[in-house]
Formats: C-alpha cells, sequence, structure tokens
C-alpha cells in the first residue's frame, strides 16, 4: 500500500522563516551582550580612575550605547512570538537601530581606526562592536524591514537619540573635562570647532537614514 502524505508548503515556509529569524535573532542578541559586557570587563581592568567614573565614562561611548541598544532590540525580538508581526507593527524601529549601528560602524572604519592598534581581546571586541554586528545588523534589516510603511518625516524623531547624545556629552565634559572621541574634544579642539563636527554628524545621520529609507522603499520594496 502507497501513503500519500499531504503537503504542508505554506506553513512550512512560514515556520521556516520564523525560525531563521529567531536564530538570527538570537545570534545578534548574544553577540551585542557578550561584546558590551566583554568591554566594560576590560575597561574596569585597565581602569586608572575609580569605578564609578570608568562606568560613566563607559556609557557615555555612542558606540556602547548603541551596541547595548541593538542588544535590547534582538532580545526582545527573540522572545517574540511572532517575530514578523512584531517588526511589522513597529515600521521604522529596525531602520533606525540599523541606521545607529552603522553610524558606528562608519565613524569607527573612517575616522577612529587610525588611532589605536587593539590587541588580543580587546581587538576581537572592537571588531564585534564596530565591524561585525554592525554588518550582521544590515543584513537583518535588508531581510525583514517592511519599509513601505516608513515615512521620510520619521527621521527627525530618530534624530533625538544622537542629538540628545551629543548635547549631553558635551554638558559633561564641559565641567568633567572628559570627551569619549577626539572629534567633539572642547579640550583640543575649542567650541566652535566641536559645534561644527556635531553638526556633520547629524547631517551624516540625516543622509544615512534617508538611504537607508529610499533603498528600502524602491529597492527592497517589502
Amino acid at each position: 500500500m502507497k501513503f500519500v502524505f499531504p503537503k504542508f508548503t505554506y506553513c512550512s515556509e512560514k515556520f521556516t522563516v520564523h525560525n531563521m529569524t529567531k536564530n538570527v535573532s538570537a545570534l545578534l542578541a548574544l553577540l551585542g551582550w557578550i561584546a558590551v559586557i566583554t568591554q566594560y570587563v576590560l575597561l574596569i581592568d585597565n581602569r586608572t580612575v575609580p569605578v564609578m567614573e570608568s562606568t560613566i565614562r563607559f556609557f557615555s561611548y555612542f558606540t556602547i550605547l548603541t551596541n547595548a541598544l541593538v542588544a535590547v532590540y534582538f532580545t526582545v525580538l527573540f522572545f517574540s512570538k511572532h517575530i514578523p508581526y512584531f517588526i511589522k507593527s513597529n515600521p521604522g524601529l529596525l531602520t533606525a537601530i540599523t541606521v545607529y549601528i552603522t553610524l558606528v560602524g562608519l565613524v569607527y572604519q573612517v575616522v577612529l581606526r587610525q588611532v589605536w592598534e587593539p590587541q588580543g581581546i580587546q581587538m576581537i571586541v572592537d571588531e564585534l562592536l564596530h565591524t561585525i554586528i554592525p554588518l550582521l545588523v544590515i543584513v537583518f534589516w535588508a531581510l525583514y524591514e517592511t519599509s513601505i510603511a516608513i515615512q521620510y518625516s520619521k527621521i527627525l524623531l530618530w534624530s533625538v537619540y544622537p542629538l540628545v547624545y551629543l548635547v549631553g556629552i558635551l554638558i559633561r565634559g564641559s565641567f568633567s573635562g572628559y570627551y569619549p572621541y577626539p572629534f567633539v574634544d572642547v579640550n583640543s579642539l575649542g567650541l566652535t570647532h566641536t559645534l561644527l563636527n556635531a553638526a556633520l554628524l547629524l547631517v551624516l545621520f540625516s543622509m544615512m537614514a534617508t538611504v537607508f529609507i529610499f533603498v528600502g522603499k524602491k529597492v527592497i520594496r517589502r
């Protein structure tokens, strides 16, 4: 006797996509937490100031805050019962996070990579934070973001995070004397030059966000 089993192509496809997004979300969440936590441990082990001040300085880096944001987002995504629905019901959230982490990677590759040469574990963590995680997030965005519903006007809302960050580090730096990045170091550049650099970074962010939305709408078309 010959048995014929029914085909469940559509359900199987949905199950496969769900599993894939689960696995990739788990990977990105895990890499994000490992990189951020390891970087903190390394910073504390090599600190030259008290633990509290070191911790404050740690969280004054856009790289750390943004990679932590990536880790939180993909952790929430992993525990979501229906990942595609979560992404679709929050249009633009994935794109915003992708732009933030892409900015981290781009600024590092163009401006900061030449200013120091990390070794050992620090080098591995450095590449995770600035290269591997940004590239993986961009790939995830290209595969799963529903870009059609995203409006260009959202860029103003997305700009709040980098704007608040820049204002925050400049205010704290004015009385602590510590600035996390050389291109916003008022002590060496002066206030005018620093504000110009900050404005250029915001312009770069807006341009990148525009490109991501455009590519999502015109090329990916999902």
